[in-house]
């Protein structure tokens, strides 16, 4: 299908008080409206990818010059492990693509650009490592199994995928996608509070089988979340995220904090720009601390998604983002019990912003 670029949105910025935390939301910037260093970093990468595509060596791994992720799953083949396999030089390539997107420059789809953008600002404007992560995104995709989760996947030649999985129902109220905000964005809410039942959180996190089904659900919620974005230029390509960490994160909950670490680390490393925001609600002084130890291992653009609110803030927070996100929004419910809504106490739709008259 031919289609053409729309009229770009202007960028937009938000603060977050309490963290100083500067969100600038470029995602809709379409090529046209670009600095003229970045028009030449998006056809420099443009060039290099066709080349790579060419020559059936896109998938094949990068070379030491260009090692930056630190996603422990994205890179479970180091590149003198024995479960690498490099890849023929003659591969045919010209069908692969991302997210139901043609990688191939040449096919001048509308939305190829809009993918290759997310990764030139993920490693700023920089088309070698966009190239080299782009590699890295393939790889892992194929290695993790991410294109046999969900249907329509995989490029021209690929196997039909088996259908999706559902979520084991313990699952099922932890995290979910339900609508969008004003500019597009589905909403994810994740609400961590459900862990604390020792029964819920044994059948999530008690082994290592379990630990890595939790990853892949994740996984799978976030390309079910992909595929209500609009990927055409300036469309709203990212989604917003909705964390209650209401009793979570407390002593004895080793093995949740590392699979949040993780999941941190395989959004970072293969799905870039994705991430509109992260709004953390209820964050204890123990999580202040947890993040300060875990920042390191964060990208600068990554943290600056994230807005954190401590317990006595969460009703100026939702409310605060809510009003950016639909007009006339106030919270719909809360529990009479508690001077602020928790996420974690109200049943799935009653926490949600509701238009009023």
């Amino acid at each position: 299908m031919e289609l053409q670029l729309s009229p770009s949105s202007s960028s937009s910025s938000s603060m977050d008080d309490d963290t100083d935390v500067v969100v600038t939301d470029d995602e809709t910037t379409v090529p046209e409206n670009l600095k003229t260093s970045e028009k030449k970093a998006l056809l420099e990468l443009r060039t290099m990818l066709e080349d790579a595509i060419a020559a059936g060596q896109l998938l094949h791994h990068p070379s030491h010059r260009h090692e930056r992720s630190k996603s422990r799953v994205a890179n479970s083949c180091s590149v003198n492990s024995s479960c690498v396999k490099e890849e023929e030089a003659e591969e045919d390539l010209s069908g692969v693509s991302l997210w139901g997107v043609p990688l191939l420059p040449s096919r001048k789809h509308e939305s190829t650009d809009v993918i290759l953008l997310k990764f030139l600002r993920a490693r700023e404007f920089k088309a070698a490592d966009a190239l080299d992560m782009i590699r890295r995104t393939l790889r892992w995709r194929r290695d993790f199994g991410v294109d046999g989760m969900m249907d329509g996947e995989g490029g021209a030649d690929a196997a039909p995928p088996p259908p999706p999985q559902p979520p084991p129902p313990h699952l099922k109220s932890a995290a979910y996608i339900d609508g969008k905000d004003r500019e597009g964005h589905p909403v994810c809410y994740n609400i961590y509070g459900v862990f604390k039942d020792k029964d819920v959180y044994r059948q999530t996190f008690g082994d290592e089988e379990r630990q890595e089904m939790f990853l892949r659900w994740r996984v799978q919620l976030m390309e079910q979340g992909i595929k209500q974005m609009s990927l055409k230029p300036g469309g709203a390509a990212a989604m917003l995220h909705i964390i209650d960490f209401k009793d979570s994160l407390r002593p004895g909950m080793r093995e949740l904090r590392s699979a949040t670490r993780e999941i941190v680390s395989i959004m970072q490393d293969n799905y870039p720009e994705f991430v509109a925001k992260n709004i953390f609600l209820n964050v204890s002084f123990r999580y202040y601390a947890y993040h300060a130890l875990f920042s390191p291992f964060i990208t600068p653009r990554t943290r600056s998604k994230f807005i954190f609110a401590r317990p006595a803030q969460v009703t100026e927070t939702l409310l605060k983002y809510a009003s950016l996100l639909q007009p006339h929004l106030v919270l719909k419910s809360a529990p009479a019990s508690h001077s602020t809504p928790l996420l974690g106490s109200c049943p799935r739709r009653t926490y949600r912003c509701s238009t009023v008259a």
